[in-house]
């Protein structure tokens, strides 16, 4: 075994021992950065760390001077806790520096726990098992879509979009439902430039995988209609020969690479407490006079360096011809409109569609209506509904752009089935990927299936388009199961992710435009499934208001007495509610987006709800917590705090006290205390 000892003659030595000493140059620093932090994961990257070198430094496509390059071949490390691994790569690459391996896990250094979407070379964040996969199906998607979206418009942009996505994936990412969910959807629709490398050590933080599962995935993911390949994940030349298969499957591939958790520690070898701790000192210091390593903190020669960029210049040519060909192709109008919108953003002032006013109509259809004219200008607008179009009204986009499928990868609609965490998890993949903006559609109270994958996006800053429609107890006789209660102020509470609750058809428009133009903070529609009235404000007037998430809905002539503040198809109960109070000087003020309207300036806010000088009345139909930042100590918050009933709506309205009359009297009943 070649040693540090030998590296004068580094450039005689065989393609295996310099590979060899390089991953352990990558294990000593994984040893060392996890016991400096004393925390982190150890084993699982000394374990996967074979595939991986092998991957970067021989196989994936990537520009070494830009990490954000287009066409770049995607690498999702699902395993997050392996992070590691991932860093020292990327050190390797140039993107990372010594002294950001030396801080991992400190305070605002660029090698946090888990790794973080904005580190150069970090596709996704990751931690949470399960998401990094479905993200990688997104990824793939998103890449099919665009390669054949640019094919079709001219033979000269065949292939123009033409990249990888690979996942690494491990034990606890392959048993969380979400995989299983993303797995056999990606099966389904021919994702064959998705490579999944699932590292197979048998080893979790509890003890050996065969306590919580005896799986054969193998059958699973053959079942899922993907290609399998069962290799040794430490033999270098099947590493090679399972690559260039799966680059050249027609199905969306996964490497099992049976592998041994902390491959090459000193006696701990194989041990599942190497999972989630630092290597004692002891250990360390043995296993690097084992793997041919000084007993130095983080070393690294420069030879090994060397050596994994050896690819480098030619891969820059790639990206820079790329580049050239993007500058070309835009000599054709058609695709320079694509290239604008897709790839560099550029989306054209969007038009609105017309409502009648006073009409009633359910903002779920409003929204389909504005999905129409919407995907009309934007060919960058995917997505599709968790098996519920008639009810969120997608089916006509379906029917309109067909149905994305193995054989049709130019279908913009994705018929996700009832895989709703699935869904939104692949909705954040393709909008990493970049180019393109996804929506996904089911009822609201299915919002918690997907909360993990809202979560995410809020921390990576993703543009996604959630649609929930049937939006509270006025869904009616589907009873409590089906009526959201809580879940509108569950969105509410994610930091960075707008809820937009619109008051009707033209607020709704308005809504779904901001969603389409803000491009950091991903997006909920709240949406009623019963009609309400359609204003007779005209859209100009609705959407200034709807950009300051509030507005003056309606004004009394003298100053305000009572202000009603409401949201969704309680704004037109509010009007309703103060034809009855024609006594009291009333305003009633549209709260779309409470998050929007927090962000407006102090004096904006106080024009449009006082602090002093009136009473505030919030009206919502989900529970009644936080509303008392708007109404005051002294205001009245009605909303309902149980939850709800099989039953016609308009009985439950009676019933939860959600009519003009029985507000009315809890208004008037309120004053009196107050009087």
């Amino acid at each position: 075994m070649k040693t540090y000892k030998d590296l004068e003659k580094f450039d005689k030595w065989s393609l295996l021992e310099k590979d060899q000493l390089s991953i352990s140059v990558i294990k000593g620093l994984v040893m060392d950065a996890t016991r400096q932090a004393n925390s982190g994961h150890p084993g699982g990257p000394m374990s996967s760390v074979d595939f991986a070198y092998i991957l970067y430094r021989e196989f994936l496509s990537m520009d070494p001077k830009n990490p954000e390059w287009f066409n770049r071949d995607r690498f999702i490390l699902s395993g997050g806790h392996m992070s590691m691994l991932t860093y020292s790569l990327l050190y390797f690459c140039g993107w990372l520096e010594m002294d950001d391996l030396k801080k991992f896990r400190k305070l605002h250094s660029r090698t946090p726990g888990h790794p973080e979407v904005e580190i150069p070379g970090v596709e996704c964040t990751t931690g949470p098992l399960g998401q990094g996969f479905a993200m990688g199906v997104g990824m793939a998607h998103a890449e099919a879509y665009l390669r054949n979206l640019f094919s079709s418009v001219s033979n000269e942009a065949n292939d123009f979009i033409d990249h990888y996505t690979y996942v690494l994936a491990t034990d606890g990412d392959i048993q969380e439902p979400v995989t299983m969910g993303a797995a056999s959807l990606a099966g389904h629709l021919g994702l064959n430039k998705l490579i999944v490398y699932y590292d197979s050590n048998d080893a979790q933080i509890s003890g050996k995988v065969g306590r919580s599962d005896s799986s054969d995935y193998k059958k699973v993911f053959e079942g899922f209609n993907w290609y399998v390949q069962n290799i040794d994940g430490h033999d270098h030349k099947s590493i090679r020969h399972a690559i260039k298969n799966a680059q050249n499957s027609d199905r969306p591939s996964i490497i099992i690479g049976n592998t041994i958790m902390a491959k090459g520690a000193f006696s701990m070898e194989g041990d599942h407490n190497t999972h989630g701790a630092p290597l004692p000192p002891e250990e360390i210091i043995a296993t690097k006079k084992s793997l041919g390593l000084p007993d130095s903190k983080f070393y690294c020669s420069d030879e090994c360096i060397v050596h994994f960029r050896n690819r480098f210049k030619s891969l820059s040519k790639i990206s820079n011809d790329w580049e050239n060909k993007k500058n070309e192709l835009k000599s054709n109008e058609a695709i320079k409109s694509i290239i604008s919108i897709c790839l560099e953003n550029n989306l054209p002032d969007l038009e609105l569609p017309n409502f009648n006013d006073f009409d009633s109509l359910a903002t779920r259809k409003a929204f389909g209506t504005c999905l129409d004219m919407f995907s009309k200008q934007l060919p960058n607008l995917v997505g599709g509904s968790a098996d519920l179009e008639p009810s969120n009204y997608t089916g006509n986009f379906a029917k309109t752009y067909d149905d994305f499928q193995k054989t049709n990868q130019l279908g913009r609609n994705i018929a996700f089935g009832v895989r709703e965490f699935p869904m939104a998890a692949m909705m954040n993949g393709i909008s990493l990927h970049g180019g393109l903006i996804p929506f996904g559609g089911t009822f609201l109270v299915f919002a918690d299936y997907e909360r993990p994958a809202l979560r995410l996006a809020a921390i990576q800053k993703t543009r996604v388009i959630h649609e929930f429609t049937h939006d509270s107890f006025f869904v009616g006789e589907d009873g409590p199961t089906h009526q959201p209660v809580e879940q509108t102020m569950s969105l509410r509470a994610i930091p960075n992710f707008n809820v937009f609750r619109p008051a009707d058809a033209k607020e709704t428009a308005a809504c779904f435009k901001m969603t389409l133009e803000n491009n950091s903070i991903p997006s909920a529609l709240l949406l009623t499934r019963q009609g309400i009235p359609v204003s007779d404000k005209s859209i100009d007037t609705i959407e200034s208001g709807v950009r300051r998430g509030g507005y003056i809905y309606q004004d009394s002539e003298n100053p305000p007495e009572l202000v009603l503040i409401a949201t969704g198809s309680e704004v037109s109960l509010a009007l309703e509610t103060s034809k009855l109070m024609s006594d009291k000087n009333i305003r009633v003020v549209s709260l779309p987006c409470w998050e929007v309207f927090l962000k407006e300036s102090k004096e904006y806010r106080e024009k449009v709800i006082p602090t002093r000088g009136c009473l505030k009345v919030s009206i919502e139909a989900g529970i009644s917590i936080g509303w008392h930042q708007f109404v005051g100590a002294s205001g009245l918050v009605i909303g309902i705090d149980h939850y709800g009933s099989s039953a016609p709506n308009d009985d439950l309205a009676e019933e939860f006290g959600f009519t003009p009359q029985k507000i009315e009297m809890k208004i008037r009943k309120h004053l009196d205390k107050l009087l």
